[in-house]
């Protein structure tokens, strides 16, 4: 019962200071950043459960830590539990991420969460110049709440960056993915049995 209670902690996201799995694709992000050629529409595409949610909050952090007094740790791949991104991204009030997450009680991602979205989209930034909108679930963005995103994707503000995460066992609407650079991720059965242990322990 303890392990199952930590593996629901762990579970979120947020809370992973560690990244343990995809530390070369994490090096090709950040120098993609150093070298100013990180897509601003970025589709990140695998099996639930995975990680992707996970290594996307740990890029999130780098962009947005790297001006604070506990930047982001990339030769250990580590978040800071004591920089201030971290603080705000756990506690849902950064000022400059909007997160989107399927709502439980929900069959989708309504137009209402859309509308929300393209509010923050046309706020000013205040951190680090960046804006991020993160997307879960994207799959579960039905037809009206997609095409009404299609303006800020097509043309985004700039600084601005949107990124999906994609359950790959389920399709995402072609209007989206087309106009987006995928990064495909995955693991195999050893990596996923050595990355719950390693995360466990």
């Amino acid at each position: 019962f303890k392990n199952y209670k930590k593996i629901m902690f762990i579970n979120n996201s947020k809370n992973q200071t560690k990244l343990y799995s995809y530390k070369n694709q994490f090096t090709s992000f950040v120098n993609m950043i150093s070298n100013n050629t990180l897509p601003s529409k970025i589709l990140i595409k695998g099996k639930k459960g995975i990680g992707k949610c996970t290594f996307a909050y740990h890029l999130i952090n780098y962009i947005f830590s790297k001006n604070e007094n506990h930047p982001y740790d990339k030769n250990k791949f580590k978040i800071n539990d004591k920089n201030k991104s971290y603080i705000l991204i756990n506690e849902s009030i950064h000022p400059s991420i909007f997160n989107v997450d399927l709502d439980q009680k929900k069959k989708s991602i309504d137009i209402d969460t859309s509308r929300e979205i393209i509010k923050f989209n046309n706020k000013s930034s205040l951190i680090n110049n960046y804006k991020i909108i993160l997307i879960n679930d994207s799959e579960y963005l039905n037809l009206n709440s997609a095409n009404s995103l299609l303006k800020i994707i097509e043309e985004p503000n700039e600084n601005t960056i949107i990124i999906l995460i994609q359950d790959s066992s389920k399709n995402i609407l072609k209007t989206l993915s087309s106009r987006f650079v995928t990064f495909n991720f995955k693991l195999n059965f050893e990596q996923v049995v050595d990355t719950t242990n390693k995360i466990l322990k």
